[in-house]
């Protein structure tokens, strides 16, 4: 579907933010590692509904009843085959845990996850035992597991291109016979705070683990997952993002109410530093975000190593800042459902936009007047979709498959209008 976004005079109202699609992950797969959970208010996007469907297929019992899910680990008998739509989170968390579940398994997968590499995480599950290979060199789905067992010890793995190794191996490792040692290994560690954000929903559930050095994490064996007793999912700093930067290009007076809490961590909080960074003033605290603009902003340089989420809003806001901004640090971004730096690149051109890119980078200089009405393609990709409606309540524009949004944030649209589109 083709939607087309207007010009707008002014964004006015509240709306209710999603909960964090990375937390609701993350808590259904811990939940189905062990014991009984019930986790409060999770997201109902459609990567969430892979991982609930999942961990259904390892053997949980799962219902929800007033906005709480009751989860109990390993009431059933698991499943072999797997369908992960195109969550690459919940592909990846899956793989290790395959050989604590059963002998074989196929997982498959569609859309943006074909191509999306495994490889790091398919090699070092190969040099602890388990024979597992994706498609291709990138090791794509599907793939296939054909036995082996996940062995402790000395585990290396390259963190060069996500993060979601680590945790998918942060989760697997404390259920193991044995200790290990998680080096991770490659020129630099990318997002960094969601391995945080994994090693705190772990210590909820009753999991310990230790850092020796920056790049160490060690695991001990044998340790029982306790369950997640009434755990409330934050809201989404990342999906709150496209709201706080429409509000703060537009003459607008907008409540982003919610649920914050310091204990958990997010990688796209850091949207908060950069927009005041920016020059935006935005008010918040643990139960809403406030912000009333337009604000005069100013470019720079932004490291966007551990929220690579956030390259495509922060290239938007780039457009209407005064001088040039440098987004820097994300060629895993390139990683993601789409290539976000080529492809936002490609989009952004269409409407006349001055930006450059190299293989880690994305350099932006704005222009007086940008071209509306153009067609913009998301490439499938959730998060270009919002950022383009973003960029369309500013110059006016048409965004391709805007329905691509529900893998993450299912009421975008509807919460858009509510606050004047």
């Amino acid at each position: 579907m083709t939607f087309t976004v207007p010009q707008s005079q002014k964004l006015q109202g509240s709306i209710r933010l999603p909960a964090s699609k990375s937390y609701s992950i993350r808590a259904f797969f811990i939940a189905a590692s062990g014991g009984a959970s019930t986790v409060v208010h999770a997201s109902d996007s459609d990567d969430a509904k892979v991982a609930i469907a999942v961990a259904r297929a390892l053997g949980c019992t799962m219902h929800q009843a007033k906005g709480v899910w009751h989860i109990q680990a390993g009431a059933r008998e698991p499943l072999t085959d797997f369908n992960v739509g195109e969550s690459g989170t919940s592909l990846r968390f899956l793989l290790p845990l395959l050989s604590l579940h059963t002998s074989a398994a196929k997982v498959t997968g569609r859309g943006t996850l074909i191509g999306r590499p495994n490889h790091h995480l398919c090699a070092a599950l190969r040099r602890q035992g388990m024979d597992v290979r994706g498609r291709g060199p990138t090791e794509s789905v599907p793939l296939l597991y054909r036995g082996g067992v996940l062995k402790p010890g000395l585990i290396l793995i390259d963190g060069s291109l996500s993060s979601q190794f680590i945790s998918a191996l942060l989760i697997a490792l404390p259920r193991l016979c044995g200790d290990s040692r998680l080096a991770i290994t490659g020129k630099q560690v990318v997002s960094s705070e969601y391995i945080v954000m994994t090693r705190r929903i772990l210590q909820e559930a009753g999991i310990k683990s230790t850092t020796s050095g920056s790049r160490v994490i060690v695991v001990k064996g044998n340790q029982h997952f306790q369950g997640l007793r009434n755990f409330e999912v934050p809201s989404d700093y990342g999906l709150a993002a496209f709201p706080m930067a429409a509000a703060a290009l537009l003459p607008s007076k907008v409540v982003l109410k919610g649920h914050f809490n310091a204990a958990l961590p997010q990688a796209d909080g850091h949207i908060l530093k950069f927009l005041k960074l920016m020059g935006a003033r935005v008010t918040s605290s643990r139960q809403a975000i406030a912000l009333q603009g337009p604000f005069d902003l100013k470019g720079g340089t932004f490291s966007l190593k551990d929220c690579p989420d956030l390259v495509p809003i922060m290239s938007i806001l780039a457009l209407f800042a005064r001088g040039r901004t440098k987004l820097t640090n994300i060629h895993h971004a390139r990683a993601k459902e789409s290539d976000r730096i080529s492809d936002l690149r490609r989009e952004l051109l269409k409407v006349g936009a001055r930006v450059s890119e190299t293989p880690d980078a994305l350099s932006i200089d704005p222009i007086l007047k940008y071209k509306s009405g153009q067609l913009l393609d998301p490439h499938d990709d959730h998060r270009l979709a919002m950022a383009f409606t973003v960029l369309g309540l500013k110059i006016g524009c048409r965004i391709k498959n805007i329905q691509c949004v529900r893998k993450s944030y299912p009421a975008f649209v509807r919460d858009m209008k509510a606050l004047g589109i």
